[in-house]
């Protein structure tokens, strides 16, 4: 099991940042092999279901993530969803915080405990670094895109 943390600012307002990265179904078009699904499609909310369907089969695997917390940004609050990790093959968590950042930015925080099933703690630094790349590059083109 492997933790890391990313954070990223960005030139946007707060509501499209927070809009930019839980609009789900993007998160397909920016991890390559992955197609979202989300179920009830919209709006999100506590209990929202996002499958993400990632590889080519019939090495494909399916990762439910269950929307935990759902607060997004206020004037005077920072937005934060929680995602717990509902699959078989991988499991865990996933945070996103979106605050206030300097210069009137937007601040993102995204943290993340993963574990795949049957892969040894051996391998918790290339699954750490893996993770940091692919989950880095995501977040950098979901913030970019419009």
């Amino acid at each position: 099991m492997v933790n890391f943390l990313l954070e990223r600012t960005a030139p946007l307002p707060l509501d499209e940042a927070w809009r930019r990265l839980t609009e789900w179904r993007r998160h397909g078009d920016v991890v390559p092999l992955t197609r979202v699904k989300v179920v009830p499609p919209s709006p999100t909310r506590v209990g929202t279901l996002v499958v993400a369907r990632s590889g080519i089969w019939p090495l494909a695997f399916d990762d439910p993530m269950e929307v935990t917390v759902w607060r997004p940004p206020t004037d005077t609050a920072a937005g934060l969803c929680r995602l717990e990790k509902r699959g078989r093959v991988v499991t865990g968590w996933a945070e996103m915080e979106v605050r206030t950042g300097p210069g009137g930015r937007s601040r993102v925080v995204w943290r993340e405990e993963l574990a795949v099933l049957w892969l040894p703690g051996l391998f918790d630094p290339l699954l750490r670094s893996a993770a940091v790349y692919m989950f880095g590059r995501a977040v950098n083109r979901l913030l970019r895109m419009e």
